[in-house]
């Protein structure tokens, strides 16, 4: 083949490789979010320490107030003494439901772990979330060999389904406005506080915004996009109407929720 017609067979390929990954838009960006507030566990791939392999394994997932993704590993694992060599790493999260596993949507984001510092504020917010999503891990996550990682996404390649590829960066993914920090000042009592005295809105919630049926559901974490729930290993993701601008919206928009809700009803 001469260099005309290479250069041609490169022109069609890069047409034909656009053509594959879709323009984010509003609706690729809000699916990637889902997928990652509702993940409860992901494929984490670390590059193995002196052979430079690739090395996968599951993880326990979390996520903080801006949308970062939470691990918390032992650092005696194969996959914590990588992240701590070299902070490079990937996360894949998206459950398959029946038929075929590549149907259903996933996305994998492209990340640098930072392990949190014991006794900073940062871990104390971090560890805080990661329980709330995950109970049964206060069994071992005061023990001394874990820590809690950070996992910064810097891209994101997220799959829809057949034929739905879009490529996100780092903005699209997390928050980084000033009520993220508003937000989780009083994250926690407010938590506390729904599902103490508001168990009945919650399952409006997940009932009329999610279309989750049945089930004792709790929130578990509060951001400036929505909310998280849980009813034992099943969870869900209710976005409000509108992202938060002030923690102090936070009352309001819960309380004209639940009357959304009930009126639907």
């Amino acid at each position: 083949m001469d260099d005309k017609n290479q250069l041609a067979a490169v022109s069609v390929l890069t047409e034909q490789k656009k053509d594959v990954i879709r323009e984010t838009d509003a609706e690729a960006i809000r699916l990637a979010k889902t997928l990652i507030r509702s993940a409860r566990f992901g494929a984490l791939a670390v590059i193995e320490p002196g052979t430079g392999s690739p090395l996968a394994s599951r993880v326990g997932v979390a996520t903080d107030i801006d949308g970062t993704p939470l691990i918390l590993v032992s650092t005696l694992s194969a996959h914590a003494g990588a992240i701590l060599a070299d902070p490079r790493c990937s996360l894949l999260v998206g459950e398959p439901g029946k038929g075929d596993p590549l149907a259903h949507p996933r996305i994998t984001l492209v990340c640098r772990a930072v392990r949190l510092e014991r006794g900073s504020g940062e871990h104390a917010r971090a560890q805080r979330r990661y329980l709330n999503r995950n109970p049964k891990a206060k069994l071992y996550a005061g023990l001394g060999d874990f820590s809690i990682f950070r996992l910064e996404p810097e891209r994101a390649s997220l799959n829809g389904g057949f034929g739905k590829a879009y490529l996100l960066d780092r903005a699209d993914l997390v928050t980084t406005a000033p009520i993220v920090e508003e937000l989780a000042a009083g994250e926690q009592s407010a938590l506390d506080h729904m599902n103490a005295d508001h168990r009945d809105a919650i399952a409006i919630y997940a009932d009329h915004f999610a279309k989750a049926a049945g089930g004792d559901w709790v929130v578990t974490g509060f951001d400036a996009d929505g909310m998280d729930m849980a009813s034992g290993d099943d969870v869900c993701r209710v976005f409000f109407p509108e992202p938060l601008q002030a923690a102090r919206e936070l009352r309001q928009v819960l309380v004209d929720m639940a009357k959304t809700g009930r009126a639907a009803n």
